[in-house]
């Protein structure tokens, strides 16, 4: 098995790691547990880029469970776990190519590599791969069954290939799923990107007025978050929808040219590209900090930032770096731009990525048994899959629900009764 991590001997740390998240999952572990008899991926080689966190070792083991011949790398240089890729090699036998830290190159290295498996799945987180084979390696692209997505970011590179009729293959727009977005967007990058910022900085939300650039599921999870820990909430948008919402909801919305003069603590949230730019850097405050949450690092434009400064200090602080402007005020970069909560903290809760990566395992069945029958094109995840999950994830929870009586059924399909 050919595999590039860090260092095999971090596999026992690993190991614990997967483990203790599998206890937090027990919807894909139902799912997992089902597919070790049904074996409905058998023979198929499925290559995923995903974040190689505990999470994503249990995705992992459930496909190959389902008979999967599983590879795996990073999709984020900085967002692996190192002891986690070691035990996925040495534990549970999966090709894993991803090192904390990599690279351009090596990360595109892993990325080739995960195509060298000849998969006729991909998962993707960001697309990255799909990108690949879409460029570079697009002799690859032709027994690729169906691709997942599973970020806003890939989904808008993938929208944008198919409205160009460039799209090879069907793909599945995970990340729009409402068992995605709902709950991982929200609860879980709401968490994980205050843990990131908290555990880089150390960092006073209380009092602090906090500037949540974008308000999608994911901007609208930091400030919930924020807000609850006592800071002053300021989003800003561009879609008019999204900033009566956010309004409405009871957060200040005004433009990044005014936030950027009185915001302490920034964070992109958007999945578009210099959100904040060099006008906006020489009107904030001294020592103001700036994170992205959006998987690329492009949503902080930091060669302008640079080129505003006279002096740049790698590591103030783990993850941090201090940018000195020409007038001697200071703006702290943090994880260098990219995900914070990855970067600097451990990512979402295993609970929330219980029902996502369900979604993904479930949603790798239905492509196999719907094999040539997918047009190329972005499609939604089928209400069927939505609702298996939520129903599972309600049952770990000992939660129940209603059901419809028969007489309601009735009156929701008739048209006959009014006032």
């Amino acid at each position: 098995m050919k595999y590039d991590v860090a260092d095999l001997s971090l596999a026992a740390g690993g190991k614990k790691r997967i483990l203790w998240a599998d206890n937090d999952m027990p919807v894909l572990a139902a799912i997992r547990g089902r597919f070790a008899k049904s074996k409905p991926l058998k023979g198929m080689n499925v290559s995923a880029c995903l974040h190689v966190t505990a999470e994503t070792a249990n995705l992992a083991r459930t496909l190959k469970a389902g008979g999967a011949n599983v590879a795996l790398c990073a999709s984020n240089p900085l967002s692996t776990q190192d002891d986690v890729a070691a035990s996925l090699v040495k534990d549970f036998k999966i090709a894993t190519f991803s090192i904390c830290g990599e690279n351009r190159a090596t990360y595109y290295k892993h990325i080739n590599a995960a195509i060298d498996h000849k998969p006729v799945i991909t998962l993707d987180d960001g697309a990255d791969l799909v990108n690949e084979l879409h460029t570079r390696r697009k002799k690859d692209a032709h027994r690729i069954i169906a691709g997942m997505e599973e970020t806003t970011t890939g989904v808008i590179r993938l929208r944008a290939l198919a409205n160009e009729g460039k799209l090879k293959f069907p793909v599945i727009a995970v990340n729009d799923a409402a068992t995605k977005q709902l709950f991982d967007n929200r609860y879980g990058t709401g968490q994980s990107t205050v843990d990131g910022i908290i555990r880089a900085t150390d960092f006073l939300m209380a009092g602090k007025k906090v500037v949540v650039a974008g308000y999608g599921w994911c901007g609208r999870g930091l400030a919930m978050r924020a807000r609850g820990m006592g800071a002053i909430v300021i989003v800003t948008e561009i879609d008019a929808i999204k900033a009566l919402e956010a309004a409405m909801d009871g957060f200040e919305v005004m433009p990044m040219a005014k936030a950027a003069k009185v915001g302490e603590l920034f964070v992109t949230l958007t999945g578009n590209k210099s959100v904040i730019r060099a006008e906006h850097f020489r009107v904030m405050k001294d020592r103001a900090v700036v994170a992205n949450s959006g998987h690329f690092n492009v949503e902080i434009d930091i060669p302008a930032l640079k080129r505003l400064s006279k002096k740049v200090i790698r590591n103030v602080r783990n993850y941090v770096d201090e940018y000195v402007l020409r007038n001697n005020k200071r703006i702290y970069l943090l994880a260098e731009g990219r995900l914070i909560n990855l970067a600097a903290a451990e990512g979402h809760p295993a609970s929330v990525m219980d029902m996502s990566f369900a979604t993904q395992a479930l949603q790798a069945e239905y492509v196999v048994k719907k094999r040539g029958k997918l047009s190329v094109a972005v499609h939604d995840v089928p209400m069927e899959i939505e609702w298996q999950v939520s129903r599972f994830k309600l049952k770990s929870m000992s939660i129940g629900i209603d059901k419809l009586t028969a007489e309601q059924v009735a009156y929701l399909a008739s048209s006959g009764e009014g006032t």
